[in-house]
């Protein structure tokens, strides 16, 4: 059965493709984006590579919960359910700070939008998702996020990918009862806008989140994964 995915931040990058990869599935992708334009040619694009589902564009500003509970609310009346919400969109890849001298604006942004961001839109779409029997909640998290692994550099994204890998596990547990799959995903170093060069394709990077909204009833949550193998928290 072909599945409703909501993707965050999706109109470039890694969340494009992963709108593409589902669409390619046949499913029905919500392609959202911050800037209506650029996400409605996205899925202009996308819907002309012969894919089996349908890709529908729509405003989605994370950090305005007004903005995220009314798309809420329209999906539920058209659509009258989520499946899959993958919480995608980030900002600062912040390679030009120290924890020291850290611009604590900038932190606040990220936390807004790649901790907050998901956390509103987890909030919003849970109505959604609860009309579905297969419910999965992705998000693309990082190693960077890692508290094992971490060290110096990046504060604003490191910091708010440890709080977003806490919020995954936090919601997973809130949720697990209900059959809800709640999970975080590493893609990689990516070769995208906020990558850079020299990562890996974007394709592999999808195909890692891919996993954790693939997942079937009954398997893991509360995880921390890259291509389907365990991060270490």
């Amino acid at each position: 059965m072909s599945r409703i995915v909501v993707v965050t931040g999706a109109n470039r990058g890694l969340g494009r493709e992963v709108a593409r990869q589902c669409a390619v599935e046949g499913d029905t992708v919500v392609l959202g984006s911050r800037d209506l334009a650029a996400g409605q040619r996205a899925a202009g694009e996308l819907s002309e590579g012969g894919v089996r589902g349908r890709v529908v564009a729509a405003e989605l500003d994370v950090t305005d919960f007004e903005g995220v509970r009314a798309l809420a609310t329209r999906l539920l009346d058209e659509l009258g359910r989520v499946d899959v919400l993958v919480n995608n969109a980030a900002v600062h890849y912040d390679t030009w700070q120290s924890a020291v001298h850290a611009d604590l604006a900038v932190v606040g942004e990220a936390l807004e939008t790649n901790v907050l961001g998901a956390w509103r839109t987890t909030q919003a779409f849970l109505p959604l998702l609860r009309h579905s029997r297969h419910p999965r909640i992705v998000m693309v998290s990082s190693e960077g996020g890692s508290l094992a692994s971490m060290g110096s550099g990046v504060p604003a994204y490191h910091v708010s990918k440890a709080a977003l890998n806490a919020l995954t596990r936090t919601m997973a547990g809130d949720l697990a009862r209900e059959g809800f799959l709640v999970n975080a995903v590493c893609p990689g170093w990516t070769a995208t806008d906020m990558g850079g060069r020299g990562g890996r394709p974007v394709a592999q990077g999808a195909r890692s989140i891919r996993y954790a909204m693939d997942l079937p009833d009954g398997g893991p949550t509360s995880t921390f994964t890259r291509d389907g193998r365990p991060i270490p928290w």
